[in-house]
């Protein structure tokens, strides 16, 4: 009769076995899927392609603290530490669809970016393991200030403004790198949504979207409490000139 100590190194071999060649399969699908995705180095190219088709400058100016701040802390407040991919995220959406539960989402800046770049208007599970490729691709071959700078200038941020320049022009008449902490934050929060943000034509659900944002930037930390009473009570400066340069 095989001893218990016998059958459980049994089970442990074979249990190593399927761990391995799991690996192993995973391995090759994504040395496919990095040798087949795009290069990183398009990245400035298609961006500058973008700018000229809506009529802004390219490159713009560096990314200030008072965008860069409530952006990460709205929408990827690993950004600094994680490999293009915040693998805590991605283990809840995997959760999610295994448990039949609700996605709570989880793409990083750089996976938003690698949307915005290569994979704009296309969904599915195939766009979405191209984008967390690239989201790495794009990760390796940029410092996080120019992602930064890249994501503040493909994205859209409600009543025709691409580009954060001409975004920080058209709703308040300056240049970016004068954006106040409750601009930066409001102009932060309509990236995500922003049609249904739109602070113009959609100010209630634009002051939702913002109080939002206050609430992240409190909670990593970049706001203290009584900074981020203040910020709700200090008004945005609207002023809707409608145009991209200033």
């Amino acid at each position: 009769m095989r001893s218990r100590p016998g059958r459980a190194r049994r089970y442990l071999r074979r249990a190593a076995k399927a761990v391995a060649a799991v690996t192993a399969v995973l391995a090759l699908a994504a040395g496919a899927l990095w040798v087949l995705t795009p290069s990183a180095s398009q990245a400035t190219a298609i961006a500058a392609a973008q700018a000229k088709q809506h009529g802004i400058a390219y490159p713009g100016p560096n990314v200030p603290a008072n965008f860069s701040r409530p952006l990460v802390a709205t929408e990827d407040h690993r950004f600094y530490i994680e490999p293009g991919v915040d693998p805590f995220a991605v283990a809840r959406v995997v959760w999610a669809k295994v448990s039949n539960g609700s996605d709570q989402g989880g793409a990083t800046l750089e996976q938003q970016l690698a949307k915005l770049l290569y994979t704009p208007g296309q969904t599915g599970w195939r766009t979405e393991l191209k984008q967390v490729t690239l989201a790495v691709k794009l990760n390796v071959a940029y410092s996080k200030q120019e992602l930064l700078n890249l994501y503040a200038e493909v994205a859209y941020y409600g009543h025709g403004f691409y580009g954060l320049e001409a975004a920080s022009c058209g709703y308040f008449g300056h240049p970016a790198r004068d954006l106040t902490v409750v601009q930066g934050a409001m102009l932060a929060g309509v990236v995500n949504a922003p049609s249904i943000d739109d602070p113009i034509s959609q100010p209630a659900n634009a002051r939702a979207r913002f109080e939002h944002v206050i609430a992240r930037m409190r909670a990593v930390g970049y706001l203290s409490k009584a900074q981020a009473a203040l910020a709700l009570r200090t008004p945005l400066g609207l002023k809707a000139n409608a145009s991209p340069r200033c």
